[in-house]
């Protein structure tokens, strides 16, 4: 069955959430899943609201035509999805494939309902796991004096693809702004530590150095920052002195699996808002 989904921002206001339910209630909607958020620092008011469509008076592009009117009444930032459109990623992964590995399988076992229709890398590590689960592979190698080229390159090939957002799956090059601005929001990044702590290089190292007592993962969006982006999701696990270097690598990279894994399905669930480099992400 099929579910409209809205996703609101706007100045707080008297009468937000009546109208926005009104609307469903008087085209015959069944809300489904209803969330609301308040940012009383800033006066913002965030909302998801999921109906069924099965009776709905209005079909799908009357829907944003008539939503617009009240739209307009609150100064509403809002967007309008359909649970039956079934997006498609690209993931960009280097040589660690753990990331991939299990983005991959859960696909297959229906715990991520999108579609990986390209595999881009800077190398060829990837490319028997591609053939495997008959993915196009497209290799793009990168060096300082080609990325802009091989940039224009990426960029054609997600357009050819219809590719609608971007996964990091553990890919170790930075992307310009140009690029970036194409997908902005949509290039998901899975970084190998507890931001804003050790970031940039060998961060496991740098916690086994320090002797932490939590290792972490962090899920964001990609900005012009480096590892700077809206955070959408983030994990940690326990370690002590009696972990190794290599132990550490183990349970952070179980981290970073699952940490990417959700925040994927978040943003194809349509549960997250972005606003000032941050997000608010709906249950």
């Amino acid at each position: 069955m099929t579910h409209a989904i809205l996703l609101i921002s706007c100045p707080d206001a008297k009468g937000i959430n009546a109208t926005v339910t009104d609307f469903v209630f008087r085209n015959n909607g069944n809300i489904v899943h209803a969330d609301q958020h308040l940012d009383d620092q800033r006066n913002i008011f965030f909302m998801r609201v999921e109906w069924s469509l099965d009776g709905f008076k209005l079909d799908k592009i009357e829907i944003g035509k008539d939503f617009k009117r009240l739209a307009e009444k609150f100064n509403m930032t809002w967007e309008l999805y359909f649970s039956d459109e079934r997006l498609k990623a690209a993931i960009f992964v280097s040589k660690p494939l753990h990331c991939l590995y299990d983005l991959l399988s859960r696909q297959m076992t229906a715990q991520l309902q999108c579609d990986f229709p390209i595999i881009i890398s800077n190398h060829n590590d990837a490319k028997d796991l591609a053939k495997k689960f008959n993915i196009k592979y497209y290799h793009i190698p990168k060096d300082p004096g080609n990325k802009s080229k091989q940039e224009k390159e990426e960029l054609s090939v997600l357009k050819k693809e219809g590719i609608d957002f971007v996964i990091l799956a553990r890919y170790h090059q930075i992307f310009s702004k140009t690029f970036i601005g194409n997908y902005a929001n949509r290039i998901i990044n899975i970084h190998h530590s507890f931001l804003p702590a050790f970031v940039g290089k060998a961060p496991y190292a740098q916690a086994y150095e320090k002797g932490v007592k939590l290792i972490g993962a962090t899920s964001h969006y990609v900005t012009e920052d480096l590892d700077q982006g809206p955070i959408i999701e983030q994990g940690t696990a326990r370690v002590s002195h009696r972990d190794s270097l290599e132990n550490l690598k183990d349970k952070g990279q179980d981290l970073e699996k699952v940490v990417l894994y959700r925040a994927v399905r978040l943003h194809i669930e349509r549960k997250i808002l972005c606003y000032r480099n941050k997000t608010v992400v709906f249950s």
